[in-house]
């Protein structure tokens, strides 16, 4: 009797080796495939879409944004990196300035994703579900693909006269003029500033009045050279921005702070002027 129950539990499991070993067989089976989709589906998320703002004066048609795929794992970090690399090895027809790539020249200032912002300092998003789009600084006459023209924001730069004026000699002829840590701590804020033009293009009072509005950039350095100790034409520099037009367009909407690369505030300093200009001084 026992010899026979042996016997049958011998058998029953010799007739299920074959089905273990099916299983086992699959379950290697699914991990090799598993293996092989997985460098797949990593190198198919670290592509990135960029639809860049493209427009030709010498073949005028309507702008287009274009697309463009990178490898984020053969690209920078920063969204002027992807440029470059776009330019370099996709399309060399693409244009943008582009100069220091530290943040400290201002040339690479477009609109990336709605906002206002340096290139060189704006990380790519590496969500590679979703795209980033690129196109100028909004409102601005577009020269070719992301350049604008800068002429008008140079001269209305230019017309605040953003250089020392003197009635006096210096103290001392050819040496500088003594400033004490309290008046130097008082330019804080706004001799950082690096005319990207981050801010103006940003402001909605600049774009409805861009030849009379002097926006946020030319008023922050106005205000630069008003509180200057070293600076003598305070008075005759408040008189030149005391206009309807150039000075009060500003409503403090100050989507000028939000969008300075630098973290300046030129709504903070557009302020002082107006106080100034109240207090009369």
């Amino acid at each position: 009797m026992a010899t026979g129950l042996v016997r049958r539990a011998i058998a029953r499991v010799q007739s299920s080796a074959p089905a273990a070993k099916l299983v086992i067989t699959r379950a290697h089976a699914s991990e090799a495939e598993a293996q092989q989709a997985e460098p797949q589906a990593k190198k198919t998320h670290s592509l990135k879409t960029f639809q860049i703002y493209r427009w030709n004066p010498d073949n005028p048609q309507k702008p287009e944004l274009k697309d463009y795929h990178i490898d984020l794992k053969e690209c920078g970090p920063m969204v002027l990196d992807a440029l470059i690399k776009i330019k370099n090895e996709i399309d060399p027809s693409l244009t943008f300035r582009r100069s220091c790539r530290e943040g400290i020249c201002g040339s690479c200032a477009m609109n990336i994703d709605g906002c206002n912002g340096l290139a060189c300092l704006t990380k790519i998003d590496s969500d590679g579900s979703s795209g980033t789009t690129i196109t100028p600084l909004p409102h601005m006459f577009v020269i070719k693909d992301l350049v604008v023209d800068m002429t008008n924001f140079y001269n209305q730069y230019k017309s605040i006269e953003p250089w020392l004026k003197r009635k006096s000699s210096p103290p001392t002829p050819g040496k500088e003029i003594p400033q004490s840590k309290r008046d130097r701590a008082k330019l804080d804020g706004m001799y950082e500033c690096i005319l990207c033009a981050c801010c103006s293009t940003s402001c909605p009072s600049y774009w409805w009045n861009p030849e009379s509005y002097l926006g946020p950039a030319a008023l922050l350095h106005a205000n630069r050279w008003i509180m200057d100790s070293r600076d003598e034409y305070t008075k005759e520099r408040l008189d030149a921005v005391n206009d309807e037009f150039k000075l009060y367009r500003c409503h403090t909407i100050l989507n000028c702070a939000r969008a300075c690369p630098k973290g300046l505030n030129p709504g903070k300093q557009i302020q002082n002027i107006k106080k100034l200009e109240l207090l009369g001084s």
